[in-house]
C-alpha cells in the first residue's frame, strides 16, 4: 500500500495533519532556543547546553517516560503531552533568564519524550485491518511518512525562523521579545496537533493487543529497563544508536565543515540541509520497494550512512558532500523507519511501548551525545593546532565519526525469533 493510499485513512491522516504542524513548530523553536540563549549569555557554551538539554531528558526522563505510556491509554498521553507543552511554550520566553529558559526546555524534552511512544505505537493499530495480520510493506510506508513529518520540516522551520527574525529587523523591533513570538507559535502548533488527535475517536490498543498488555503488566514487566532486556531491542538499538551518531556528528560540524573546508558560507550549508530533506524523502519513497528483510535494511542503510559521512569528511569535495548529503538523508530514512517497523512487529503491548520508548531514548541521547563528542573532539584539535592526515579538526572528525558509523553496523544482529521476550 503506497502514500495515497495511506492518507486516504481519515484517522491516519489528522494524525499526519497534527504531526507536521508540530514537527514545523519544533523545529523553529530550536533554532529560536539556540538563538536566544546566545543573545542571553553571549557564550557558544552556553549554547552547546542547549544540546545538553536534548540529551539529559532521554537519560532520566525514559523511565517515567516508560511508565506513563503503559499506564494510560496513547490517546490520553498524547492530547494531555500537547496541552502541557502548550503551557511550557508559552512560560518558555516569558523571563529572560538563562536558568529559567533552561528549565522549560528541558521539560519540554520530558513530555515530548512520553508523546513520541505512545503515536509510534499507535500507529499500526490505525492502519491494520486486523491485529493479528501484518503487512510489513504498509507499515513501513506509515512509519516513513510518519518520520517525514518531522524531518521534512526542518528546512521550513529554519525558514519560517529566518523570516520572522528579517521581518522583526525591518519592522526595528528588537530585543528578545521578537523570540517570544517564534515560541508562542510554537505553543500554537501544538494546539493544533491537539484537535487533531482529538478528532480521532480511538488511538488502541485493541483487544489483543489490549489482553497481552494486561498479561504483561501481571508479570511486572513495566519498567524501562525490561526493554533492554528483550533480544528484539537488544538487537535493533545498536543500529539506532549509530544512525544517531552519524545524524550528531554531522549536526555538529556541519556548519565549520561547509565554512572552512567547503568555503560555501551559510548559503551552503542551507542548501546541505535542504539536500539532506530531499534524500529523506526519497528514501520514504523507496522503502517500501527495496527487497530484503528489515534488518537487512537497518544494516545497508547504517552502512550507507557511515560510508557517506566517512568520504565526505575524507574528500572535502563540495560536489560529493552535496550528492553524498542526498544518500545521507536517504539512508539515514532507511535505517531509522526499518528499526521502528521492526520494533513494532516483532512485539505487542506494554513490550511494544516499552521498546518504541526505549528506541526515542537511545536516538535522542545518541544525536546529543555525538554531537557534543565531536563538537568536542574538533576544539581540541583545534587547539592543539592538529592536522591529522593532513585534513582541518573538523574534517577530520567527521570522517572518523564515519569510520565508527560504519564499524557500528557489526552490533546489529537479528534476534533468533520474529517475536521474542525475557524469559
Amino acid at each position: 500500500m503506497g502514500l495515497k493510499e495511506q492518507l486516504s485513512r481519515p484517522d491516519f491522516r489528522r494524525l499526519i495533519v497534527g504531526q507536521t504542524v508540530s514537527s514545523f513548530g519544533d523545529w523553529m523553536g530550536t533554532l529560536a532556543l539556540m538563538y536566544f540563549v546566545l543573545e542571553l549569555s553571549g557564550s557558544t557554551t552556553a549554547v552547546g547546553g542547549v544540546l545538553v538539554l536534548r540529551l539529559l531528558p532521554s537519560a532520566l526522563g525514559a523511565p517515567v517516560a516508560a511508565r506513563v505510556v503503559t499506564r494510560w491509554r496513547r490517546r490520553s498521553v498524547m492530547l494531555w503531552s500537547d496541552m502541557i507543552r502548550v503551557g511550557m511554550a508559552l512560560a518558555l520566553p516569558i523571563v529572560p533568564w538563562l536558568w529559567w529558559v533552561y528549565f522549560w526546555a528541558f521539560l519540554i524534552e520530558v513530555v515530548g519524550l512520553m508523546f513520541l511512544p505512545a503515536r509510534d505505537a499507535a500507529i499500526p493499530f490505525l492502519i491494520e485491518e486486523d491485529e493479528n495480520e501484518h503487512d510489513t510493506g504498509t507499515l513501513e510506508v506509515a512509519n516513513g511518512i510518519t518520520m517525514a513529518t518531522s524531518y521534512g520540516m526542518i528546512p521550513v522551520g529554519a525558514g519560517a525562523f529566518g523570516l520572522i527574525l528579517w521581518g522583526s529587523q525591518q519592522a526595528g523591533w528588537e530585543g528578545y521579545w521578537r523570540y517570544v513570538v517564534v515560541f508562542w507559535l510554537n505553543a500554537l502548533t501544538y494546539v493544533v496537533s491537539y484537535f487533531a488527535i482529538r478528532s480521532i475517536p480511538d488511538l488502541g490498543p485493541g483487544p489483543v493487543e489490549k489482553r497481552e498488555m494486561e498479561r504483561t503488566e501481571e508479570e511486572d514487566q513495566g519498567g524501562f529497563v525490561s526493554a533492554l532486556r528483550l533480544p528484539v531491542v537488544r538487537g535493533v538499538l545498536p543500529g539506532v544508536a549509530v544512525v544517531a551518531l552519524g545524524l550528531g556528528a554531522l549536526f555538529s560540524l556541519g556548519v565549520v565543515f561547509v565554512k572552512n573546508v567547503l568555503d560555501a558560507g551559510a548559503v551552503g550549508f542551507g542548501a546541505l540541509v535542504v539536500l539532506f530533506g530531499v534524500g529523506a524523502l526519497a528514501g520514504l519513497l523507496l522503502i517500501h520497494r527495496k527487497a530484503g528483510s528489515l534488518m537487512t535494511q537497518i544494516r545497508v542503510g547504517t552502512a550507507a550512512q557511515g560510508i557517506v559521512i566517512a568520504l565526505m569528511g575524507g574528500l572535502g569535495s563540495p560536489t560529493w558532500s552535496f550528492v553524498g548529503a542526498v544518500v545521507f538523508g536517504a539512508s539515514a530514512t532507511s535505517a531509522l523507519v526499518g528499526a521502528i517497523t521492526f520494533l513494532q512487529e516483532a512485539l505487542n503491548g506494554v513490550e511494544r511501548n516499552l521498546a518504541l520508548t526505549a528506541f526515542h531514548a537511545v536516538l535522542r541521547f545518541g544525536l546529543a551525545l555525538a554531537a557534543l563528542l565531536s563538537g568536542g573532539a574538533a576544539d581540541l584539535l583545534k587547539e592543539a593546532g592538529a592536522s591529522p592526515l593532513g585534513m582541518a579538526p573538523g574534517q577530520f572528525v567527521l570522517a572518523a565519526s564515519g569510520l565508527v558509523v560504519l564499524l557500528g553496523t557489526f552490533l546489529i544482529r537479528a534476534p533468533g525469533a520474529a517475536k521474542m521476550s525475557p524469559t
